[in-house]
């Protein structure tokens, strides 16, 4: 009996790291919403937020994860953005330090704004994680498209970060 149950955990386990590595998020589509949430940490995501401000798909921009020495004038200049785009409609989260500070900042960011919807962009395979950290915090009426910054991330990163989603879920689910 004890066989069977383990052999279908890991049949389990197994079949949800097939699901989650096979429907990694591409882009979104070019719906607009009230804001945009980029999670520092992967190439491209902060140019893929700024090329949606800039295109009118949000009012505003917050950048969470920032290193606490950056300010938005360097910011604006190593992406090569109009500081005035930084001034008016971006925000610097530089107090989150992990996905689940990042989340815990944009819930408060989406209510501060009084936003009912947000576009989340992060890594393709970063975003199953990054969402349940945000979703688990917003009232369920918060609409949150998610945004995938296409990459070629290797088999050890993949299972990674599945083992790393799958070990939040249950930390909620205990309450840890």
């Amino acid at each position: 009996m004890i066989r069977r149950i383990l052999a279908f955990l890991l049949l389990a386990w197994l079949l949800g790291f097939a699901v989650f590595a096979l429907t990694l998020p591409g882009p979104a589509g070019p719906r607009a919403t009230d804001g945009i949430i980029v999670l520092t940490g992967g190439e491209g995501r902060i140019e893929r937020g700024i090329m949606l401000l800039e295109n009118d798909r949000a009012e505003r921009m917050l950048v969470s994860g920032v290193n606490r020495t950056v300010r938005p004038v360097e910011l604006a200049e190593q992406t090569g953005t109009d500081e005035e785009l930084f001034a008016c409609c971006i925000d610097l989260d530089q107090n989150s330090v992990d996905t689940r500070s990042n989340g815990e900042e944009a819930a408060r960011w989406i209510a501060r704004n009084d936003f009912r919807s947000v576009r989340l962009v992060t890594t393709d395979w970063h975003m199953p994680r990054a969402r349940f950290e945000i979703t688990r915090l917003v009232t369920s009426d918060i609409d949150i498209l998610s945004d995938g910054v296409e990459s070629e991330p290797d088999f050890m990163q993949l299972f990674l970060e599945y083992n790393k989603y799958l070990l939040r879920r249950i930390g909620v689910l205990i309450g840890v």
